[in-house]
């Protein structure tokens, strides 16, 4: 009878040491060790970046970086209406709807998302044709109408979810659940930044409130978290930026101190990153206390741009707070800020302070379409007067768009994902393009039809940014933004 311990002696040398137990066990023992230690080295920071090409240098998390190719924009201003702005009522022109009024939709659904649908309903605004193109818009925003040819619009934009929260997730990060990158923390963590005194990337919530889903629409999600948009307003500065109790004599003496040890504590641990990290960011802190104060203060603004945004409307003062939000975002954009997101909307409020226009939507949008429609067509043509605009990409973006026919018993619209506008116009967009169509009602994109991960690609591509490239480990999954979807709007580009 032949043992097993007997076959091991007529193996090779190298063989018997495969089979060895002893060595098996301590070979698989260290092998999890370095596991381990590998894992606890991503989570800290320590390890090569996870997207090939980018090297982030904990020290100096903004600093430029290269692009995949030559880029046609250096900067991104936002303009994200929340609440789900009504496509029929601004830029999708459906004169059936007009044939159609107060007339049952033929195989229509019976029950949409907040309940049993009614009858079509005419554009609540009249429409007439703009510009050379000839193309209709509404007179609902006659400041952005005046714009047209220079816009490039995306009729056909299709989202994942009928629900607030998750549709500006859907919109901001590429997917309907939290946790995600925002689309301004994917580019500050790909480029960083030109300017060195202000954060790369700056959210601007509305005066009345911050949008459904909150700080997920600026987050970093699972990127390092130096490159989470940092909230600012024309009304209120980044909070907590001025230590409280002490003179700043004090605190520049203290600040002193501290970059003293930290330098000290960093040259004798040269590898501690996320040290290096910190220090970095409480210097950012530091320049921010003498910026952030002077790119605030409008004062030095001559009273000709106050009256182009609208800042100096006194019978609207949410108008004129949201106009000083425009000029503050021009103002972010002329000293360098990579990323500016700017919200025209606030929280679920039945439509009052956003634009859900479930009930009323003729009277809320008379309120919200005033607010918005000044101050964002004086941004575009404030940054094109200054020469900017050549450099800086603008997005109109809303979450989803609004069904044909009113909600049975109301005047106003219900939540459709099928079939909405955005556009975008600035430094590599064909200006004056309509792509895309929906159906002759409006309710569902039928031709080059373009989920928000293409609108989402698009941009990156204007900033020499391949969507496809553009990832990051995350639980051993390559993610991106435009998940394992997307293609480059190339109809819209110059």
């Amino acid at each position: 009878m032949i043992h097993h311990t007997d076959k091991a002696e007529h193996l090779s040398p190298a063989g018997r040491t495969l089979l060895d137990r002893r060595r098996f066990l301590t070979s698989s023992a260290s092998a999890l060790g370095s596991i381990a230690l590998t894992n606890l080295l991503g989570l800290d920071g320590l390890l090569a970046a996870s997207t090939p090409g980018i090297t982030i240098d904990p020290a100096r998390p903004y600093a430029p970086r290269r692009t995949h190719f030559p880029a046609k924009a250096k900067n991104v201003v936002v303009i994200f209406c929340a609440g789900a702005v009504s496509q029929l009522e601004t830029w999708d022109y459906k004169p059936e709807l007009i044939q159609w009024d107060d007339k049952p939709l033929p195989g229509g659904p019976a029950v949409t998302f907040q309940g049993p649908a009614g009858n079509l309903a005419r554009p609540q605004y009249a429409f007439r044709q703009r510009g050379l193109t000839g193309k209709w818009v509404s007179d609902m925003i006659p400041y952005l109408a005046e714009l047209t040819d220079d816009l490039a619009f995306v009729h056909s934009l299709t989202s994942k979810s009928n629900t607030h929260g998750p549709a500006e997730n859907f919109l901001s990060t590429g997917f309907v659940l939290d946790g995600f990158p925002s689309l301004g923390a994917w580019t500050t963590y790909a480029l960083g930044s030109e300017s060195q005194e202000l954060p790369a990337y700056v959210a601007i919530p509305d005066p009345r409130g911050v949008p459904q889903n909150g700080s997920n629409n600026w987050g970093p999600g699972f990127l390092p978290a130096a490159f989470q948009g940092t909230t600012m307003s024309s009304k209120e500065p980044v909070r907590h930026l001025v230590a409280p109790g002490i003179s700043s004599a004090q605190d520049r003496a203290a600040r002193t101190a501290l970059q003293r040890m930290n330098a000290r504590h960093l040259a004798q641990h040269p590898g501690d990153g996320k040290l290096a990290a910190r220090i970095a960011s409480y210097e950012l802190a530091a320049r921010m206390q003498l910026s952030v104060p002077e790119i605030n203060d409008l004062s030095s603004e001559p009273a000709h741009i106050l009256k182009l945004y609208g800042a100096d409307d006194v019978a609207n003062p949410d108008k004129a707070a949201f106009a000083r939000n425009c000029i503050l975002a021009r103002r972010l954009i002329e000293r360098g800020v990579r990323f500016v997101q700017l919200f025209n909307g606030a929280y679920a409020s039945g439509g009052k302070l956003n634009w859900d226009g479930h009930n009323a939507l003729k009277e809320q949008y008379d309120i919200h379409a005033p607010i918005m429609d000044q101050p964002a067509a004086a941004l575009i043509r404030d940054l094109r007067q200054r020469g900017l605009l050549q450099d800086t990409l603008v997005v109109w973006c809303t979450e989803f768009g609004r069904m044909p026919f009113f909600q049975k018993g109301a005047k106003g619209r219900d939540h459709n994902p099928d079939g909405f506008t955005c556009w975008l116009t600035g430094a590599g967009v064909r200006p004056g393009v309509s792509h895309g169509e929906t159906d002759p009602l409006g309710q569902r994109a039928v031709k080059d039809v373009h989920p928000l991960y293409d609108f989402n690609a698009t941009i990156l591509h204007l900033l020499g940014l391949d969507h496809e490239k553009l990832t990051f480990e995350h639980n051993g999954i390559q993610r991106r933004l435009t998940n394992v979807e997307g293609h480059v709007i190339h109809e819209v580009l110059a």
